[in-house]
């Protein structure tokens, strides 16, 4: 999957794009709107980026999990080196040192990112400061030429490039997981 990014000011251009998108098989989570008038979007029914998918918390999260791994694995040899686990109470504080270490740092790296905004969209801040809404699209390779001729259709949006999109079995996950919550009571 690829994902293409638009930017416009039009939400009613935006709001017909995303109907067309989706009668012509482009799924509800597929398509997100990007936007610092939040109330806007849910009044034009678009599909807004989550709050939480705003901030950088996943990327970071990941970053921080990977230095407590590092510190935590370091950790546990300095232990080893320095004969430390031939005491009495063997591995078990050293582990249990190892796992604090990798929970702290993955937890700090999570913090660390609900104070920036998410890696992806930094390039677009001056843009949404100014009023400007960004749709982004993750799209098939069999669905570009339906997606083309739509985006064609609607003169308005300005293309802003693409990117690397959410996985294609993640994006059927949350088609399937749609269908199962709209088929309960």
């Amino acid at each position: 999957m690829l994902r293409h990014y638009f930017i416009t000011n039009d939400l009613d251009d935006l709001e017909k794009v995303e109907q067309e998108l989706e009668a012509e098989g482009i799924t509800e989570p597929q398509i997100h709107i990007l936007s610092e008038k939040d109330a806007d979007v849910e009044n034009h029914h678009l599909h807004e980026v989550e709050p939480v998918l705003k901030l950088d918390v996943v990327h970071s999260t990941e970053i921080g999990a990977v230095i407590g791994f590092v510190i935590s694995a370091a950790t546990l040899m300095l232990a080893y080196e320095m004969g430390w686990t031939q005491s009495a109470a063997g591995w078990l504080p050293f582990i249990f040192l190892a796992i604090v270490i990798l929970g702290f740092c993955t937890w700090e790296g999570g913090f660390i990112g609900i104070q920036k905004t998410n890696i992806h969209f930094e390039r677009f801040q001056e843009l949404l400061h100014k009023g400007k809404h960004v749709l982004f699209v993750d799209v098939d390779p069999n669905q570009e030429p339906v997606f083309a001729k739509i985006i064609n259709e609607h003169p308005k949006l300005e293309p802003a490039g693409l990117g690397s999109a959410t996985p294609h079995w993640v994006v059927r996950w949350q088609d399937k997981f749609h269908s199962f919550m709209k088929t309960m009571p």
